[in-house]
């Protein structure tokens, strides 16, 4: 399997093209675009049925080793049976099993034959979905790194849960320090204390004066800085991470074969969506032949993405125009992994992949409606990959929290009450609607204490997290004082 940048004149894509070990460690392609696989590899429904009593340990290994062909299969298999076990995915609801990893349980069930399934993602050591691909992510890096006898210094930027899970899958991994940015008082109590609690030698929190973009254009900034990056031996786990994307696919897989019985049944997912990573792994996956209906991106007020999805334009917005919400995770204003599938939409045409987000730097977007003027006309294509989205705003998330509490007894935090609310308004007879889980409700207390009157139920060992010591920096959003920072810290 070969990888390639979407930013790859074609004239180059084959001899630029790369193996998974070779971008696992990196984050952007050195012309600043994303890697993607040559070819999606195709999963035939004889491998589907095969796939459907095995344990996510082992779907994922027979997943990922279509994509890291490099890794040989004995100790791919290691990693991913170290990984997905009951012990780190421990975290699991009442009348949830852990063994499952991502258990679903129905929600509504229609007499037309709709049904809305949650799937829970959020079982892992840091309550969140983002510990599905971290866990592995870690391990793929500790293995890599011994390999090569060498040492990452993992940069990335954090909207309230990728850093956590990030730091809690690195911390005392050998070769590996984390430096993570985040958006300084903008995440949670919760989220903050989960990240700025951690003491280890190797973990750097940076507190950003700025929104969450303003942290990924500096992870940008440096990833782009080519002598720099080399030296300081600098790595990602941002979602534009390849090895990353691929890991969250593996939950697609599990939800639908849990869903179904037979191949020709069709689900659709709605996935609370702000930098179009986790919902790029369903289309990924779609592509694969997972028969996926529809895939529902839902955004909270910051809706660039639902923009998109009705219109056919794509207009980031500035960091003054990008609002404080009460689903944090989701303020995002500029989605680092909408390239990917942009990529695709184009028809794989490197050459325009690259002048489109070149306009978005430029001129804050770019128009594919095919309207008088615009960039391109690729808008009417979208339907072909099954892409439809919605918004939710905070009376919405607060009305969406206390209807499931009501009706089904559970309390879900704010980013899947987004996806629950857009779901509802997607429902269609005869498909199973699943929504993906983003975090429990315990990272999220102030909305639910808004929403319910009481405080959201803490798994063990969360009880006082707010009350630890914290160890953190404040620093502008500026790039040389980042480097500056970084080396300091590194000894390189």
């Amino acid at each position: 399997m070969q990888y390639v940048s979407t930013r790859a004149a074609a004239s180059a894509a084959a001899s630029s093209s790369q193996q998974f070990s070779d971008i696992l460690l990196g984050g952007l392609a050195v012309d600043g675009g994303l890697f993607l696989p040559t070819a999606y590899p195709q999963v035939t429904g004889a491998e589907l049925d095969a796939w459907r009593q095995l344990s996510y340990a082992d779907l994922a290994f027979e997943i990922l080793k279509k994509f890291a062909t490099d890794i040989p299969e004995a100790d791919l298999r290691a990693l991913t049976a170290k990984t997905y076990t009951k012990e780190v995915y421990k975290n699991a609801r009442k009348g949830e099993k852990a063994s499952q990893i991502t258990p679903l349980r129905v929600l509504e069930e229609g007499e037309n034959g709709t049904k809305l399934v949650l799937q829970a993602l959020s079982n892992g050591p840091t309550l969140a979905f983002k510990d599905m691909a971290m866990q592995l992510l870690g391990n793929l890096f500790e293995y890599t790194l011994a390999k090569q006898n060498a040492q990452l210094n993992i940069f990335g930027a954090t909207s309230g849960d990728t850093g956590s899970a990030a730091e809690y899958a690195m911390r005392g991994k050998q070769g590996i320090r984390v430096f993570m940015l985040s958006p300084h008082k903008k995440m949670s109590a919760f989220q903050t204390a989960q990240m700025f609690s951690l003491q280890d030698p190797n973990i750097f929190n940076i507190a950003i004066e700025g929104v969450f973009d303003d942290a990924q254009d500096m992870v940008k900034a440096v990833s782009n800085d080519l002598p720099f990056k080399a030296k300081q031996k600098i790595g990602t786990v941002n979602s534009i991470n390849w090895a990353r994307v691929v890991a969250q696919v593996v939950y697609y897989f599990r939800g639908y074969l849990s869903a179904t019985t037979s191949n020709d049944q069709k689900v659709s997912f709605t996935v609370p969506s702000g930098n179009f990573g986790n919902i790029c792994a369903g289309h990924i996956a779609r592509m694969m032949g997972l028969p996926i209906d529809k895939l529902v991106a839902a955004t909270n007020e910051n809706d660039v993405l639902d923009e998109f999805f009705r219109t056919g334009v794509y207009r980031v917005r500035k960091s003054s125009e990008t609002y404080h919400t009460s689903s944090p995770s989701m303020d995002i204003s500029k989605a680092s992994n909408f390239e990917r599938f942009i990529y695709d939409l184009v028809g794989r045409d490197g050459d325009r992949t690259r002048a489109l987000f070149q306009k978005v730097e430029t001129h804050g977007g770019f128009d594919l409606s095919g309207k008088p003027g615009a960039d391109g006309d690729e808008f009417k294509l979208v339907a072909k990959y099954g892409f439809k989205s919605g918004k939710s705003t905070h009376d919405d998330r607060l009305n969406t929290i206390r209807d499931v509490a009501d009706d089904y007894g559970i309390v879900i935090d704010t980013h899947t009450a987004d996806g629950i609310k857009v779901a509802r308004e997607n429902l269609e007879p005869g498909v199973t609607m699943i929504v993906l889980e983003t975090a429990l409700a315990a990272k999220f207390n102030e909305t639910i204490l808004d929403a319910l009157g009481e405080d959201a139920e803490r798994p063990e060992g969360f009880e006082n997290i707010e009350d630890l010591p914290q160890k953190f920096v404040v620093m502008p959003p500026d790039v040389e004082k980042m480097k500056a920072y970084i080396a300091a810290n590194t000894g390189l």
